[in-house]
């Protein structure tokens, strides 16, 4: 298993409320701290007197996605919001644009190959795709799901492990598709607003099965 995904999801599961309170932009920010007060706060817990942690906190975007939709409104209402930015949420976005131009680098140095990042961006593309087409005021964007939450950091830095992920090219296509779609299903479908952890802790169960059946032909095998 990924050691990363597992620890994750056990403190997602046993500490939901403190691992959901993420701090807010400072644009957006009810009130705004200063750096060692955002040291405090981050660090140790810590805020000033006479601040609420819901004045310096806010949802994520998929979070807030998913609770605007269950009071009934509108993907496009729900994105004009001041937590959105161009392609996710504000300050956000730019997080995983980092992280994609990292993964670029790292497949430029040979470190990764092309199969798992792109086999999970595809996929995750390609799905959000068809649901965004039926219904674009029910589901976000291809976009939207590419650049929130951990998709960017997912594709780059959590499937690439090669300890826990399939060693077969064709393996890891499979492994990636099959975790974006996991994914996907959970973000839209499932109780959590991000499903990654959970998605890559599923799949890496499906490791061995998946090895086995996309081993290659041994050269003078016959049929």
């Amino acid at each position: 298993f990924n050691p990363a995904m597992v620890g994750y999801a056990v403190l997602l599961i046993s500490f939901p409320v403190l691992m959901t309170k993420w701090p807010a932009a400072l644009d957006i920010a009810k009130t705004k701290l200063s750096f060692v007060e955002q040291f405090q706060f981050i660090f140790n817990g810590l805020l000033p007197q006479n601040v609420l942690i819901d004045a310096v906190t806010s949802a994520t975007p998929l979070d807030y996605v998913k609770t605007q939709l269950t009071l009934h409104h509108d993907i496009a209402s729900i994105t004009q919001a001041p937590l959105f930015g161009t392609l996710g949420g504000k300050g956000s976005e730019y997080i995983a644009i980092a992280y994609l131009l990292g993964g670029l680098y790292l497949w430029q140095q040979k470190i990764i190959s092309w199969h798992l990042p792109f086999g999970f961006l595809g996929t995750l593309a390609l799905i959000s795709s068809l649901f965004w087409l039926v219904d674009a005021t029910h589901y976000t964007s291809p976009v939207f799901h590419l650049f929130s939450g951990a998709s960017m950091l997912c594709a780059v830095f959590i499937i690439t492990d090669p300890i826990s992920g399939p060693t077969t090219p064709k393996g890891k296509l499979y492994f990636a598709a099959a975790i974006a779609v996991i994914t996907y299903l959970i973000r839209v479908f499932g109780g959590f607003p991000d499903g990654v952890a959970f998605a890559v802790i599923f799949m890496n169960i499906c490791v061995p099965l998946i090895d086995a059946l996309t081993q290659p032909r041994v050269f003078g095998h016959q049929k």
